[in-house]
């Protein structure tokens, strides 16, 4: 919405992240493992992991214990529901889909969307605009937009 109306301005920039599913024995649950590596506000990079129930669960918990050092804020958002839709256009599993994210804190509520033929992709595109929106609601970011290594500013600068 943000970037639409007059620029983005972006609170954090993502380095990389990595997701690993794994399945060791046919009778115990898969284990999902995120790592993420981010930079903040203020330059610093934040290099963390965390497990989870399935890989988006684990990726969303790897970025907020990466950003929650910036914006503590981000400990009063619950992640409410989360849709899936295929959209159809005959590919099956390689299809695009639709992730529908639902967030809240304590005060609102809010629906993020992103759109991948990768399902993981697109669950980060709408866990990324969940936690901008609550950043861009609060208006409580610390410190100045992000400086990038090429000398740019984070503000109306386009997502990666």
């Amino acid at each position: 919405m943000q970037k639409a109306l007059n620029g983005q301005v972006r609170h954090f920039r993502l380095i990389g992240f990595r997701v690993i599913d794994e399945k060791r024995k046919e009778d115990e649950p898969p284990l999902s493992e995120a790592t993420i590596m981010v930079e903040g506000p203020d330059g610093a990079v934040e290099h963390t992991a965390a497990q989870g129930n399935g890989p988006v669960n684990a990726l969303d918990r790897a970025l907020r214990k990466a950003l929650t050092k910036f914006y503590p804020q981000l400990e009063k958002v619950a992640l409410h529901d989360y849709k899936v839709r295929v959209l159809g256009d005959g590919q099956g599993t390689g299809s695009m889909v639709r992730v529908l994210i639902e967030s809240g804190d304590e005060r609102d509520r809010w629906g993020t969307v992103g759109v991948s033929p990768n399902v993981i992709e697109a669950s980060w595109q709408a866990l990324v605009d969940s936690i901008e929106y609550k950043l861009y609601k609060d208006k409580k970011v610390k410190g100045k937009p992000i400086p990038f290594s090429d000398g740019s500013s984070a503000s109306g600068r386009a997502k990666a």
